[in-house]
């Protein structure tokens, strides 16, 4: 079965097409895989796309980032034997606690949730708009929810302690980046030879979006973002956790509206608020090279912001086996991650620094004598979202 599979995010677009046949085993190589990039370039997507071995490069100026998405989908081959599309869609709400068939009432659904995560929800709409126009009606259109892995999470974990009438209106905490924590989480115990069931897990999802999850029995019992992806860990260009009486001060007395701090507290704070320069932190640690003040303390809120996080979610699972680090800087940042270990030294945890500084793909970079396993996964977002579709798509 030739899935074809569409994961939208805050600042890029992936798009990978699988030949899926069981959903065991570990990721299959795409027969054809594209990126999209409208962040770095206003006014032009940046499009790269490997098929054959081959990887080609290319812009396309766009009005709004979808724009790019026709373009793309002229060169993905075997379009007429692709019969399924599945999509990530970021918030699924309470209605959706798993993936689904996309059905009109689905896509009511989803539009509902859109003023929950209106970065993310509207862009998904417009994709799965598309892909019905490119592929045609008969065509199986698939959501994977990126709530759905932590409906699982406990009450003390969901409730927020506002009014209780927050609850039956929705306002809980629901969490997100649940694809790929449920992705890293199964790769993990399979690097480790172990039994999810067995394990405690905090896996570590650290990109231009970030959260952590506290993963026991291969279930999320606590995550750290919330009714949005904008609570939790200090990210790209996203604040995370701040105090909400923040929020009360620049209304009263700095005249914000609504649309000022969505702007503020999604596109302008971070990484890149703190630091000035980038909510990239490849960026961010070139200036701390060089000697830039800024940087520098940007690179230290967030370590001890996500060394604070750890420690919540450690609390939740009351022990840990395994720290597992995915996504960009996840995987990428060798000072990152001996940072954390060196927090958490006072439990044992330890590094390999050979291999902390070049870890192979899918490896445990712990020392032999480190009481907590420490990992580096390639998270496989795409691979999970095949997986979760041709699930669905056979049980149709």
């Amino acid at each position: 079965m030739k899935i074809l599979v569409l994961n939208g995010g805050s600042s890029s677009f992936k798009s990978s097409l699988f030949e899926v046949t069981g959903v065991d085993g570990g990721a299959p190589n795409a027969l054809w895989e594209a990126r999209v990039d409208w962040e770095h370039r206003p006014g032009f997507a940046e499009i790269q796309i490997k098929a054959d071995g081959n990887v080609s490069n290319r812009s396309v100026a766009v009005k709004a980032p979808l724009d790019s998405l026709e373009p793309l989908m002229a060169t993905v081959p075997h379009r007429d034997q692709i019969r399924v599309a599945g999509h990530r869609v970021v918030h699924g709400g309470r209605a959706f606690r798993e993936s689904t068939r996309i059905t009109p009432q689905v896509r009511a659904g989803i539009a509902q949730m859109a003023s929950f995560a209106p970065e993310h929800n509207r862009l998904e709409l417009e994709a799965i708009e598309c892909m019905e126009r490119i592929l045609g009606p008969a065509a199986v259109q698939v959501a994977v929810f990126d709530t759905a892995f932590h409906a699982s999470l406990p009450p003390p974990a969901y409730v927020y302690p506002g009014p209780y009438e927050w609850v039956g209106k929705g306002i809980r905490r629901y969490g997100f980046h649940g694809i790929s924590h449920q992705y890293t989480s199964r790769r993990a115990a399979a690097v480790l030879g172990r039994d999810l069931g067995a394990l405690r897990m905090i896996t570590c999802h650290l990109g231009n979006g970030c959260s952590l999850a506290a993963i026991r029995g291969g279930v999320s019992i606590d995550t750290t973002m919330g009714f949005t992806p904008l609570e939790g860990l200090m990210m790209g260009t996203r604040s995370g956790t701040i105090d909400p009486g923040i929020i009360i001060h620049l209304v009263r007395h700095r005249g914000y509206k609504a649309e000022q701090l969505d702007r503020v507290l999604n596109k302008e704070s971070g990484l890149r608020g703190v630091s000035g320069i980038s909510g990239d932190m490849r960026t961010v640690m070139e200036a701390m090279a060089h000697g830039d003040a800024r940087a520098q303390v940007a690179f230290d809120v967030y370590v001890h912001r996500l060394c604070s996080e750890i420690g919540a979610m450690l609390a939740s699972l009351g022990g840990l086996d395994a720290l597992v680090f995915t996504a960009g800087v996840g995987e990428n940042s060798p000072e990152l991650r001996a940072r954390v270990a060196d927090a958490f030294a006072f439990l044992g945890v330890k590094l390999d620094a050979a291999k902390n500084t070049q870890p192979p793909a899918d490896a445990d970079i712990a020392a032999p004598d480190s009481t907590v396993r420490v990992l580096v996964v390639h998270t496989q977002e795409e691979w999970e979202i095949a997986r979760e579709s041709y699930r669905v798509a056979s049980a149709s």
